[in-house]
């Protein structure tokens, strides 16, 4: 592990490699990163950093992201079949023929999203900004894609407008449930409840906290709490737990596991720095629209 690590130290340089790591990324693959963040703050990350290339430890979607953000520098993906279900559950013909029936509403894209969906929306949003952007459209009505919890936890804070909502959702918070989590808490009795927006909404319902995970990241080290039940992604724990050592996190369901996410391994890294392979490529033309749609967002945040 250690010559592993070494050699990736030195590939990266040599490489003149930016590593960006997701959040729910496996422990030891957090630990070799430049940055670690959300899939939205990796990939501003990686306009700011002077670097020839990225190296993007996550899902397909989110080095997609980082290209659009960057044309000019190479975005590898050390495991390419490391896809997103939810980013699939959309395409743009379905977006377009949606488009067509609701044609006074904007739509909304989450950015766990392909880059194809995202250009054909007019806007993106992340979980943390979801509400903020939708409050700022001056439509009332709103196509929200792909994922239908957080969709409607928009929907729950602003009334006034109305929603149609595309049915899709993460299937690794499907596995989090209010029983389960309130068996915890009967455990945990000091426990914050903190939940992800993507979680059905029985869950949200019994949240101390409905927050992305830069918001738990953020919670986690203001609160008066010591104790949290943690309901996303597994891979989120080792995070909050390295970063605050003196306070318990707990996981809110033990299978709460991204199979996608944990595809990749140092040795991946490595390979992909060895041969500077599995490069992401977006079209143009599709970026430069899946683009607007992101930089309409980032204006408004």
């Amino acid at each position: 592990m250690q010559n592993i690590t070494k050699k990736i130290d030195r590939l990266r340089k040599d490489r003149k490699t930016v590593i960006l790591v997701h959040n729910y990324q496996l422990p030891e693959v957090q630990d070799i990163a430049d940055f670690v963040g959300d899939s939205l703050e990796l990939a501003r990350v990686s306009q700011r950093v002077d670097c020839q290339s990225i190296l993007f430890c996550g899902v397909h979607f989110m080095a997609e992201t980082a290209k659009i953000l960057n044309p000019d520098k190479k975005v590898l993906l050390p495991d390419l079949h490391a896809g997103c279900p939810m980013a699939d559950m959309i395409t743009s013909r379905q977006l377009r023929e949606e488009k067509e029936k609701h044609p006074a509403a904007a739509v909304v894209t989450y950015i766990n999203s392909t880059a194809r969906v995202k250009a054909y929306s007019d806007i993106c949003c992340t979980s943390a900004n979801g509400v903020e952007v939708v409050k700022s459209l001056k439509r009332d009505e709103i196509i929200f894609t792909p994922d239908k919890y957080l969709g409607s936890y928009i929907e729950r804070q602003l009334k006034n407008k109305k929603f149609y909502l595309w049915s899709g959702y993460c299937p690794t918070h499907m596995v989090f449930s209010r029983s389960g989590i309130e068996k915890l808490k009967t455990k945990n009795p000091a426990a914050e409840i903190l939940v992800h927006p993507e979680c059905r909404v029985e869950v949200q319902e019994i949240a101390d906290r409905i927050c992305s995970t830069s918001q738990m990241i953020s919670h986690a080290q203001k609160s008066k709490a010591n104790e949290f039940i943690i309901c996303t992604e597994i891979g989120m724990l080792y995070r909050l737990q390295k970063e605050n050592p003196g306070k318990k996190f707990i996981a809110g369901s033990p299978d709460a596991i991204c199979p996608s996410m944990k595809l990749t391994n140092l040795e991946k890294v490595m390979w992909a720095l060895e041969d500077m392979k599995h490069e992401v490529h977006v079209d143009e033309g599709i970026r430069k629209q899946a683009l607007n749609a992101i930089e309409k967002m980032v204006a408004i945040t």
